[in-house]
């Protein structure tokens, strides 16, 4: 895996014993298999670009751009012109995703864009980003907590009303998750919240998912003992990744979102053989802030 991108922003914390970093994407990792967060944050294997994360990127490039332009402008015409340029941008900022349509087909590269603007126009039914000033856009956020956890990550925009509420909202352009599932992304957004709670003292008004897979809206309205609660559990993913880095007890928790994991092969559940650990047990501090994927 690459450089995690949080690095470049990242910020010393002077006088604070910093005993490590997690984002919710990797605290989500661990929640759903430890050996998943171990093959991401402490193996550092590679997976193989998808055109699903691609599309994720390159859709979020567009919403984060698209406010550049005066409302007037913010049309879905627009939107859909950005397209190329945004995608052309992405190849050349993430070089892993030049190749993703080598060896393919002519046409799969031009259907995969058409599906890039399905989702994007989308969008424009759910939201009017005529009427819409974000105060931030991909914006990197991070606090340290009493016990020294660096939490940490990008949200996709901030929205701030005349009154000085705030609503945090995530772009997923992957369909609304099923009964059992909501409960991850819900947490990511606690997860930014937490943050933006310590580091400001304002609690977020609105925690809003905008799923354009399918066109599914998800709001939830949090409070202190939500954030609270979110910081408990945020302390108990550290401690227990700790307790798994000592002991090198990295087991697998095999699940339906085995499916779409890269790293089967190396898995237990699945007859595989995880790689030696390395000879340091990985980096002080493991973490990759939130990428956008196709969910994400």
């Amino acid at each position: 895996m690459t450089t995690s991108p949080a690095d470049r922003l990242s910020t010393p914390v002077d006088g604070e014993r910093v005993v490590g970093a997690l984002s919710p994407s990797r605290a989500g990792d661990f929640l759903a298999c430890p050996l998943l967060y171990r093959f991401r944050s402490i193996d550092r294997l590679p997976e193989p670009p998808s055109p699903d994360a691609a599309r994720g990127t390159v859709v979020h490039k567009v919403l984060e751009d698209l406010f550049e332009r005066p409302a007037a402008e913010r049309t879905p015409e627009v939107a859909d012109g950005m397209l190329a340029a945004a995608w052309e941008r992405v190849r050349a900022e993430r070089p892993e995703l030049a190749g993703l349509f080598d060896g393919a087909a002519p046409e799969q590269e031009a259907r995969w864009l058409r599906s890039c603007s399905t989702v994007l126009a989308r969008w424009f039914t759910l939201e009017d980003p005529t009427r819409l000033e974000p105060a931030e856009r991909e914006h990197y956020v991070e606090a340290v907590l009493d016990s020294g956890l660096l939490l940490r990550g990008f949200i996709d925009r901030l929205d701030v009303a005349p009154d000085g509420a705030v609503r945090v909202v995530d772009y997923k352009t992957g369909r609304a998750p099923g009964p059992g599932f909501e409960a991850g992304a819900l947490f990511q957004m606690r997860f930014y919240a937490l943050v933006l709670w310590r580091t400001t003292g304002v609690v977020p008004a609105m925690l809003q998912l905008v799923y354009l897979g399918d066109g599914t809206v998800v709001r939830y309205e949090p409070d202190e003992h939500d954030l609270r609660a979110t910081e408990r559990k945020v302390e108990a993913v550290w401690a227990a990744i700790s307790l798994a880095r000592a002991s090198g007890d990295w087991r697998p928790s095999p699940s339906r979102l085995c499916g779409w994991c890269a790293h089967q092969a190396l898995c237990p559940a699945f007859g595989g053989t995880p790689p030696p650990l390395p000879q340091d047990g990985g980096p002080e501090a493991p973490d990759e802030p939130d990428v956008a994927t196709s969910d994400g």
